[in-house]
C-alpha cells in the first residue's frame, strides 16, 4: 500500500472515531512526533552564516527595519 492510500485509509478511520479521548491522544501524538522530527533535522549554522545574520540584523536596526517587542507581542496576541 503506497503512502497516499495509507493516508486516505487513516483519515477515513479517523473520521469514524467517536471518542474524544482517542482524538485528544492522536492530536498529542501527532504534535509530539512532528516536533521530534523537526528537532532531529535541526543543524547548527556555520560561522559564516552566523556572521551574515548578525550583519543583517545590524543593518536592519540601523535602517529602522525593526519592531518593538511590545508591538510584536500585541500582534502575536491577535493570532490566537
Amino acid at each position: 500500500m503506497d503512502l497516499q492510500t495509507r493516508k486516505i485509509s487513516f483519515v477515513q478511520e479517523f473520521l469514524r472515531i467517536q471518542n474524544e479521548e482517542i482524538i485528544s491522544g492522536l492530536e498529542k501524538m501527532l504534535k509530539k512526533r512532528k516536533s521530534e522530527l523537526f528537532e532531529s533535522n535541526l543543524r547548527p549554522m556555520d560561522l559564516k552564516q552566523f556572521n551574515n545574520e548578525i550583519d543583517q540584523a545590524l543593518d536592519d536596526s540601523e535602517n529602522d527595519r525593526v519592531i518593538k517587542a511590545t508591538d510584536l507581542k500585541s500582534k502575536i496576541e491577535k493570532w490566537i
